[in-house]
């Protein structure tokens, strides 16, 4: 699992995080954001995240600070900071969780600070 969780932070550390997400997501995956906004599949999330990747004007910085893997579940700490095209500023400290099962994530979580 350790060698998925790597791949996965890898093109999510590129900015390919829907392409992460069609890589690496069961079908009917389930997503829920800090927010309450949830995803019930795999097309439903990319669709999402391509919209948002779409709304970045600048990638400032895109960090992996630490994962952890468990029985079935990573935990992965990123820190993101982007300039939006509504002229906006994003900054999140994030911790993504998922769930992985068979080799896919089945669910995925979103905490930010």
């Amino acid at each position: 699992m350790q060698e998925l969780v790597t791949q996965m932070d890898n093109l999510v550390l590129r900015g390919e995080i829907p392409q992460a997400v069609a890589k690496f997501f069961n079908d009917t995956a389930h997503t829920k954001d800090v927010d309450g906004t949830e995803t019930t599949t795999k097309d439903e999330a990319v669709q999402k995240l391509t919209g948002f990747v779409g709304s970045i004007e600048k990638v400032n910085e895109i960090s992996l600070l630490n994962n952890s893997i468990g029985d079935n579940v990573s935990m992965s700490e990123f820190r993101f900071h982007f300039d939006m095209k509504d002229g906006s500023e994003i900054k999140w400290h994030e911790v993504i969780r998922r769930v992985w099962d068979n080799g896919e994530v089945v669910d995925e979580t979103y905490f930010q600070n």
